[in-house]
């Protein structure tokens, strides 16, 4: 069964965020003197949803819980800052988004970012145009790890799970992806994200089924 669609992760895949995510983070912690360590993100934080990184400190670290609202929303502002302050257009993101378009695959973004955040990166990067959906994590119940959000992309693009490619590149993700049943390509940086890994992944696919 042929590929019929691309399912993107963003931070990471389309948008080079992972560390603006952690800096705007930190600096709303850095008010109650709870930063998070590099490291600690990398292994433990990486890729889940602001509200469940806020629940992980208060289990582990006594962060009051009466403080997440505060802490979100200061989160949010100062993703917001970097976005508007670093987030531009990619030509390989472009010709590659743009390429799959001509080519006839529908495309969405399944991403652990509030609505808001995705909307505003997918724009900045100008890559909006070429998207079918856009799924954050306010329209699920669970974010990654969980698959909902693929699954979710998925029914609504009225295809099966094997008639799809989820492009990730952290654990979380990874895991979603493949407990949706759809096939995945991981990436190491936004530059693997290209034309041609994509196009050589969907070959090695459709070449097995």
């Amino acid at each position: 069964m042929a590929i019929k669609a691309i399912l993107f992760d963003m931070d990471g895949v389309l948008i080079d965020a992972k560390d603006w995510h952690y800096e705007a983070l930190n600096r709303a912690l850095e008010l109650f003197g709870m930063p998070i360590s590099r490291a600690d993100h990398l292994t433990t934080f990486d890729g889940l949803p602001t509200r469940k990184k806020l629940e992980m400190l208060s289990l582990e670290r006594g962060l009051p819980k009466d403080l997440h609202d505060f802490i979100n929303e200061m989160k949010q502002q100062y993703t917001m800052d970097i976005i508007h302050a670093r987030c531009n257009p990619r030509f390989t993101h472009e010709y590659a988004l743009s390429s799959l378009k001509h080519a006839g695959y529908f495309m969405a973004v399944c991403s652990n970012s509030v609505r808001d955040t995705v909307e505003t990166m997918m724009r900045k990067a100008n890559l909006m145009q070429y998207l079918d959906l856009l799924v954050s994590n306010e329209d699920v119940s669970k974010g990654k790890p969980d698959p909902e959000m693929y699954t979710k992309a998925i029914n609504f693009l009225n295809l099966k799970p094997e008639e799809c490619l989820v492009v990730e590149d952290n654990e979380n993700g990874i895991r979603a992806a493949r407990a949706s049943g759809a096939h995945l390509l991981v990436v190491r940086t936004v530059d693997d994200t290209n034309f041609n890994n994509i196009q050589r992944r969907i070959a090695e696919i459709d070449s097995v089924v």
